[in-house]
């Protein structure tokens, strides 16, 4: 019982720890930095809140909740006003998390676990401003209970991450198979080939790890090489995934798990005119009446140190309970269980959208009319959960008739694919989403079956897929008996054709009113700018694919190559022939601009890929330094947004609005970036337009 609180600050969210990066976050995934695009008052966006009742204040009180939050993290980092600091951090940090479930990942509900955990917690005991106010808990006693309950939950984070990889999809790799051609992976390409390493160093590499992290990290003989395999994986992670400040947070709590005393031990190196601004290195703490000694006699068990034992036997088999308990909150239950956030199933599943389609139908008339996907909406999370969808329908209905729309029912047509499965539907797409039935508690009655009889298929697929040349793309779909699916084939497709696996369809060409049944083996080709249906007609899922290819893109790199070999044959000198005016700007590719002289749009669109190219390398291949500036520019520049933002609503709040002029040209100022950014944001923008209009 008598180990002090250095390793707990150190490891668990205090000084130097987690919070530093969780006050970070705040102006990062936690959104301040853009917070007035997401909470634009007026602004008709439909939201996804885990209680309906939830909803976002005025733009400025909603600056004024994250204002709340960072001193609450702020003070928790400093050990200021700990108690109240970890009531203003959890307070807010809970209710913004619940106000957006589209947002809901694992790290964001571990940061709230932690903050909740905290505040239970005597977390202001060594090197705080609470100690210097306080001499009683300067340098005091932590109970153990305290380190018990942190180093479990980051326990539960590697275990159960491991459990749930034990999935067949993770074990045959086919959940992440697409991060092994991500550089990274490059130095295992040199012994072995991209499957074995997608298999053995994505899939194994992870599956082991995150399954042995927790033990490994908690025996002093293993702690080491622990150290060295969790650092390089966090680090990994945190170039391959935009997952914010989750790997450095769990790189921080690795000290967790080591002796108590190595801050001590590591602050007593410094020289000694350093001691005055470090902390204490003292190697007796003060008593604590949080914590229970053996050795005197006069140390008694009082209720908060029974309240505390319970309360970590309590926590710790709910966090082990709570992955698990999907068979409670069924409605939650799609393809996978629960809503993404408190499974800790990270990565577990991988879905592409292929084809989405909002139907609207309208009550009163029987006018049909389609929609936009994800009008209304500022995410794409609701294409894959149920609960989310009927949300969507609620509000689509409630906004529609602004546009004379009376009553309108609302079906989705929703095709995923998930761990490269075939393109199936998610959810019936008969069924009015508006009046659906819909509980937390109960099964949802219009999502559709995952087909994992036809999981064998991925091998297959992978044998079609490598038969075909670079220019030919493929889709690979299943569909249900009594239903179809409407497509319309682009003009760039100018050579699509659909070719049956299994089952029986019936395939009508709109416009020629022709109807044409194939069986497995057979295939037909579709016209492009038309529409056509494919229906399942056998009593078993049908299943075909698309085969096509862009022809307008194959045209674009046909001249793309050629322009490549004439740019090389006027530099080597081996053309002989003039050049015409309109490919004159190829001899200047190299100047700054020469893009903007070109007069045909294949050549400046040849020009400004050339550029982009060596851009891209240049950065590749910008060394750490120049890496590391253009890192602290950009969050330089994020973070100074976030912050005259808020100095903007609070001086709103303060003493109201100023004039519009006044507001736009503040605005203006917040949203500077540094130069470089703006010039390639033109550029993308100038190249779209161009593009649109070759």
């Amino acid at each position: 019982m008598r180990e002090h609180f250095a390793h707990v600050q150190n490891g668990s969210c205090r000084q130097n720890g987690s919070c530093l990066l969780m006050v970070i976050d705040i102006t990062q995934e936690r959104g301040l930095s853009h917070l007035d695009f997401k909470y634009l008052d007026g602004a008709p966006v439909c939201r996804f809140p885990l209680f309906n009742v939830l909803q976002p204040l005025s733009l400025d009180w909603m600056y004024l909740v994250y204002v709340v939050m960072f001193f609450g993290a702020l003070g928790i980092m400093l050990g200021c006003f700990y108690r109240l600091s970890c009531l203003m951090f959890i307070s807010t940090y809970w209710y913004i998390f619940f106000l957006d479930k589209t947002t809901w990942n694992n790290h964001s509900y571990l940061y709230g676990l932690i903050g909740f955990q905290l505040t239970l917690m005597d977390g202001n005991r060594y090197w705080s401003i609470d100690g210097l106010r306080r001499p009683s808990i300067r340098n005091a006693h932590v109970p153990l209970w305290n380190y018990t309950l942190l180093r479990t939950q980051i326990f539960i984070v590697y275990f159960i991450a491991g459990i749930k990889k034990l999935d067949a999809d993770w074990v045959e790799g086919y959940s992440m198979s697409y991060l092994a051609h991500h550089w990274l992976f490059d130095p295992f390409k040199v012994i072995l080939p991209v499957e074995l390493v997608n298999l053995l160093v994505v899939h194994g590499g992870g599956l082991v790890l995150d399954l042995t992290a927790g033990y490994l990290l908690f025996f002093d003989a293993t702690r080491p090489y622990a150290f060295f395999f969790v650092s390089y994986f966090h680090c990994m992670n945190s170039q391959l995934f935009s997952i914010g400040m989750f790997s450095y947070t769990m790189l921080a709590t690795s000290p967790l798990f080591c002796y108590a005393d190595w801050p001590r031990k590591f602050f007593a190196c410094f020289p000694e005119f350093l001691r005055a601004v470090l902390p204490l290195t003292s190697p007796d703490p003060q008593p604590s009446t949080s914590c229970v000694y053996n050795e005197i006699q006069t140390s008694k068990l009082r209720l908060k140190h029974k309240l505390g034992a319970i309360f970590t036997i309590l926590y710790i088999i709910e966090q082990f309970f709570l992955p698990y308990s999907h068979f409670i909150t069924q409605g939650y239950n799609n393809w996978t269980n629960g809503l993404y956030g408190y499974s800790w199933d990270m990565m577990v599943h991988s879905r592409s959208h292929q084809h989405v389609k909002i139907t609207y139908k309208d009550g009163k008339t029987g006018e049909i009319g389609y929609l936009n996907p994800g009008v209304f909406t500022q995410t794409r999370r609701w294409k894959d959960h149920g609960d989310m969808l009927k949300q969507y329908a609620t509000c689509l209905n409630q906004f529609l008739p602004r546009y004379n729309i009376s009553d309108p029912e609302i079906y989705f047509d929703i095709w995923v694919s998930i761990n490269e499965r075939f393109q199936q539907r998610i959810f019936d797409p008969r069924v009015d989403v508006v009046k659906a039935d819909w509980s937390p508690f109960r099964p949802n009655t219009w999502l559709m079956p995952l087909l994992v009889d036809l999981s064998p298929w991925r091998t297959k697929f992978q044998e079609i897929e490598g038969s075909l040349d670079n220019q030919t793309e493929i889709v690979f779909i299943a569909d249900f008996p009594g239903l179809h699916l409407e497509n319309f084939v682009s003009q760039d497709l100018g050579n699509t054709s659909i070719s049956v696996l299994q089952g029986k369809v019936n395939v009508e060409i709109v416009e020629e009113k022709k109807n044409f049944t194939l069986q497995p083996g057979e295939q037909i080709k579709v016209p492009a700018g038309a529409y056509h249906k494919v229906y399942t007609v056998s009593e078993d899922p049908s299943c075909y694919m698309y085969i096509y290819v862009n022809t307008t893109e194959a045209a674009l790199q046909e001249n793309f190559t050629k322009l490549l070999e004439l740019q090389e044959r006027v530099r080597n000198g081996t053309e002989t022939e003039p050049l015409p005016p309109e490919l004159q700007p190829l001899i200047t590719a190299d100047d700054e601009g020469s893009e903007l002289n070109a007069t045909d749009p294949i050549v400046q669109l040849f020009l400004k890929r050339q550029r982009r190219m060596k851009e891209v390398k240049k950065r590749r291949e910008a060394g750490a330094l120049e890496r590391l500036e253009r890192f602290a520019v950009k969050k330089y520049y994020t973070i100074r947004r976030g912050f005259l933002m808020t100095a903007i609503a609070m001086r709103n709040l303060v003493v109201g609005l100023p004039s519009l002029e006044q507001l736009t040209r503040e605005v203006a100022f917040a949203n500077m970036k540094e130069p470089q950014a703006e010039a390639n944001q033109d550029e993308r923008l100038k190249d779209e337009v161009g593009h649109g209009e070759l």
